[in-house]
C-alpha cells in the first residue's frame, strides 16, 4: 500500500470512528467526562484529578504560570490549583494530557521527535491563542487554549498510526493535507467529544480563511498558528519558517498594536507554553 492510499485508509476508518486509541487514553476521557460533570463539586474534580499524575502536574504548572497566577503566592496542591484555574481550563488540560498520550506507545526515535515536535507546536499555538484571544479579538480566552491544544489531534492520531505504515511520513507534505488532516482531524475530535465552537474554529484553520484582525474563534486560532515559532513537523516547508511568516503580521489594536501586545504577553505566552510542555 503506498502512502497516499494508507493516508486515505487510516481517514476512512477514523470518518467510521473506527479508531484505535491506547487504553490510557480512554480512561482519561472517562475522566474528562467526570469532569465535565456541571454537578461535580471541587473536592471531587480535585480527587479525580490527582489520579492522574501528568494531569495534576500541569495543573499545578499553569495555576502558577504567568496567565493564571495574579498574586505573588504559587499553590501547591491540586485542590488549590483547581480553584485557580477553573474548571473549563481543567477541561483543557485533560484534553492535553489525552494527546500526549495518542504518541505515547510510539517507540521509533524519528516518530518520537515528531510528535515531541508537534506537541511543542500545539503547546505555543495554545499558548498564544489564549492571550490573542484575552487581548486581541475578545473571545473566550479559555475555549482559544483548548483550541490550539487540541487542532493538532489528527497528527498525534497520524504519527500512532504510523508504524503500521512504513513511509507514510515520506514525501510531499501537502498529501496530509489533501488526503488525512481534515477526516482523520474531524473523526478524532468527535471521538474526544470537541464542542461544535472548537470543531468551527479547527475547521476554519483547516480552509485557511481568516480576518485580521481577528474577530472569530477560528480568526484567532489561525493567526495563533501563524505566529508558532515552531511549525507543525507535518507540514514544515523548508523556504519559510514560522518566524519569518509572523515579522509579516501587524496590526493595529487599539492604542498599540499586535506586536507591541505580544511584547507585553511574551512572559505570560512562554509560562503558559512551558506549563503546557
Amino acid at each position: 500500500m503506498d502512502r497516499i492510499d494508507a493516508l486515505k485508509s487510516i481517514a476512512a476508518q477514523a470518518g467510521r470512528g473506527d479508531l484505535a486509541f491506547p487504553t490510557h487514553v480512554d480512561a482519561t476521557l472517562k475522566l474528562q467526562r467526570a469532569l465535565n460533570d456541571p454537578d461535580c463539586h471541587i473536592d471531587e474534580a480535585a480527587r479525580l484529578v490527582q489520579t492522574e499524575p501528568l494531569l495534576a502536574a500541569r495543573t499545578v504548572a499553569i495555576a502558577n504560570s504567568a496567565a493564571y497566577k495574579r498574586t505573588g503566592q504559587d499553590v501547591t496542591n491540586v485542590k488549590a490549583a483547581v480553584q485557580r484555574v477553573g474548571f473549563r481550563t481543567l477541561g483543557a488540560l485533560a484534553a492535553a494530557v489525552i494527546v500526549r498520550q495518542l504518541a505515547s506507545e510510539i517507540t521509533d526515535p524519528v516518530l518520537r521527535a515528531k510528535a515531541d515536535r508537534l506537541w511543542e507546536h500545539s503547546a505555543h499555538v495554545a499558548a498564544l491563542a489564549q492571550v490573542i484571544a484575552r487581548r486581541v479579538s475578545r473571545v473566550d480566552p479559555e475555549t482559544a487554549m483548548f483550541a490550539g491544544i487540541v487542532h493538532e489531534v489528527g497528527g498525534f492520531y497520524l504519527l500512532s498510526r504510523a508504524p503500521e505504515f512504513p513511509g507514510l511520513l515520506d514525501g510531499d507534505p501537502y498529501d496530509w493535507i489533501e488526503h488525512g488532516e481534515t477526516a482523520i482531524g474531524r473523526g478524532v475530535l468527535q471521538k474526544l467529544g470537541v464542542p461544535a465552537p472548537v470543531m468551527g474554529a479547527i475547521e476554519a484553520l483547516w480552509n485557511g480563511m481568516r480576518a485580521l484582525p481577528p474577530e472569530t474563534l477560528g480568526d484567532t486560532l489561525l493567526l495563533a498558528n501563524d505566529l508558532s515559532p515552531v511549525p507543525s513537523p507535518l507540514l514544515e516547508r523548508p523556504e519559510l519558517s514560522g518566524l519569518q511568516a509572523s515579522a509579516t503580521i501587524d496590526f493595529a489594536v487599539g492604542e498599540g498594536s499586535l506586536t507591541s501586545i505580544l511584547e507585553e504577553s511574551a512572559e505570560e505566552v512562554r509560562s503558559l507554553g512551558v506549563a503546557l510542555s
